[in-house]
């Protein structure tokens, strides 16, 4: 039963997200105001598994959208937010381990395994913005697990061999941390954001008794407006209308008898 309802919600997760960055690309003008900054953002992001015997980075791609929430007492302070869709994160080289068949065990012998590990993550980041566009940010970021697999690889008879097998049981559902990241708002069009951004998981990753590993995670991303210009556009027509000069009646034309 528990696991049943796991499984919905991700799948609720998973749809709802790629829905929502559909619709944002449809009606991103509506979601932009004078203090809410709506676009969209993705990247490249380098992984690793702390604690986990690994060799180098994963590299992977990350994609979402998100939100700066402006204070209006000083719009130098907002919160930033949204949903990262895609973010893969993981751990490159881990020693091969046995799958429990003489035949595969045989055949990725010599071999070795990547772990890839996908979830939802929501980071809720207080972000300060200096007067020369430069800002930084930190706050703790949430995780959704989607799906886990170890990909075994090896070469056999010059042939590349490949195993998926799926590890999702045997991760924590939820990840949880700290990210900390700065970067620069461009005065590009409607802004274009850059972004360094580093996550520092506090929650185990794995299930069981075993050794405790930790998610690590840079990104590099590069955020975009959408909607931005559409919306101070219609934002200034409405203003336009409301501030029309109305003729006092004295002064307006007679009609003519």
């Amino acid at each position: 039963m528990k696991k049943g309802l796991v499984l919905f919600v991700t799948l609720l997760c998973m749809n709802q997200a790629k829905s929502q960055v559909l619709i944002s690309l449809i009606f991103g003008d509506k979601l932009n105001s004078p203090f809410l900054e709506f676009g969209l953002e993705g990247g490249i992001n380098l992984t690793d598994i702390s604690g986990l015997d690994s060799e180098g980075v994963n590299p992977g791609f990350n994609l979402g959208f998100y939100f700066d929430i402006r204070s209006k007492q000083n719009p130098s302070w907002m919160i930033n937010t949204g949903v990262i869709v895609k973010s893969p994160m993981g751990a490159r080289h881990i020693p091969v381990y046995s799958l429990d068949d003489v035949n595969l065990d045989n055949t990725f012998e010599g071999g070795r395994v990547n772990r890839e590990i996908r979830y939802f993550n929501v980071p809720i980041l207080i972000k300060y913005q200096f007067k020369n566009r430069i800002y930084f940010k930190t706050g703790p970021q949430l995780g959704l697990l989607a799906s886990a697999f170890d990909e075994f690889k090896n070469k056999v008879n010059d042939n590349d061999v490949v195993y998926k097998k799926k590890i999702r049981d045997e991760i924590r559902v939820i990840d949880a941390g700290i990210a900390l990241g700065a970067g620069y708002h461009m005065n590009v069009g409607n802004g274009l954001n850059i972004t360094v951004q580093y996550y520092y998981g506090l929650v185990p990753v794995m299930k069981g008794d075993g050794p405790n590993v930790y998610n690590r995670s840079l990104y590099l991303t590069a955020g975009i407006p959408i909607g931005k210009g559409k919306a101070a556009q219609r934002r200034a027509e409405k203003d336009a209308e409301l501030n029309k000069i109305i003729l006092p009646e004295e002064e307006m034309p007679k009609p003519k008898k």
